[in-house]
């Protein structure tokens, strides 16, 4: 028996990247086994910051579905769909939209930083002031009962509940409120110490060549004040003690020691690297290549998924207009 209905979803901005990964994609290939899992290509929220050019997000979609099979998602374990297909996505935004308070939309965090951050595109629109109820619909049209997230994401969760309790308050119990699933992830800097971001040009994609991975690790930020190879390194500071973290095994703490002590160089750990992040992410890379080369595998998965979550979304949105009263037909 599974433990209940999990949903969650990831914008088609670009290719997938090992932050992706490691930060969503490992945890939703378990979570599958777990639980009724629905996953979304979530095309409508990539228009709140990026309406203005589109002409990438056909090629995205496609790219995005072939990092999840790839990955290890499962159509047999999870209905993967996307959003835009699904009508009544938009139909429950618009009636969420309809009774929440503009103060909670104003007050979201994620609101104001992006206003603040984002200075390169015009993004004072409704759309992106109201993307918390598109989201609230995104959930609570399944009635997931969980929602995998970051620590940083939990106000997105809770916007989510405040909606579900202010409907069931004026029309009557129809939403559960979904709780946030905590993922634990596991976190990667860029190639250049910042943030892993497409924006910034540091990622490692999914859909990176072998080769093309042993290059980028090769120009890795280290401990910038470790000039010669026998100078003490501190790994705290260095990202490729970052991904000997995630990608290493039994001897991680040698590793570290040998760092500290001066005994291995920077180039020497950048290959024992190179060799543990190709020998994990070859096999994904191999799959996704067979899946791309195969682009009915593409489309049937996701019109298949459309079909599942249609039906459930359709039930719903019934239920909704029942409640309210807005079923005159």
């Amino acid at each position: 028996m599974k433990k209940g209905i999990v949903l969650s979803g990831s914008r088609p901005t670009g290719q997938l990247h090992l932050g992706n990964y490691f930060g969503a994609l490992e945890n939703w290939v378990r979570l599958q086994d777990e639980y009724e899992c629905y996953f979304f290509i979530a095309d409508w929220h990539a228009l709140t910051t990026g309406y203005e050019n589109t002409s990438d997000i056909k090629v995205n979609i496609t790219e995005m579905v072939a990092d999840f099979l790839a990955a290890g998602l499962d159509p047999a374990k999870c209905t993967i769909f996307l959003q835009s297909s699904i009508a009544e996505h938009a139909e429950l935004h618009l009636l969420f939209s309809m009774m929440t308070p503009l103060s909670w939309l104003l007050r979201c965090p994620s609101y104001k930083d992006q206003l603040a951050q984002i200075k390169d595109r015009d993004i004072a629109t409704y759309g992106f002031l109201g993307y918390p109820c598109l989201q609230a619909a995104d959930i609570l049209i399944y009635k997931a009962g969980f929602v995998p997230v970051g620590e940083d994401q939990l106000p997105h969760v809770e916007m989510t509940r405040e909606i579900a309790r202010r409907f069931n308050f004026l029309y009557g119990n129809v939403f559960p409120e979904p709780h946030p699933l905590l993922t634990h992830a596991k976190l990667l800097p860029g190639t250049d110490g910042r943030k892993m971001s497409k924006s910034y040009g540091n990622t490692i994609a999914l859909a990176e060549k072998p080769e093309d991975i042993k290059k980028k690790i090769s120009t890795m930020v280290t401990d910038p004040a470790r000039i010669h190879k026998n100078d003490p390194g501190d790994p705290s500071v260095c990202s490729v003690y970052s991904y000997q973290n995630v990608f290493g095994g039994d001897d991680t703490d040698a590793v570290k020691d040998a760092c500290i002590n001066g005994s291995i160089g920077c180039v020497q750990c950048k290959r024992h690297l190179t060799e543990m992040v190709v020998k994990r992410m070859t096999p994904i890379y191999e799959k996704r290549q067979e899946i791309m080369s195969s682009p009915s595998i593409i489309r049937e998965v996701v019109e298949d998924g459309n079909r599942r979550a249609a039906t459930i979304a359709k039930n719903t949105l019934s239920e909704v207009k029942e409640a309210m009263k807005i079923n005159w037909l």
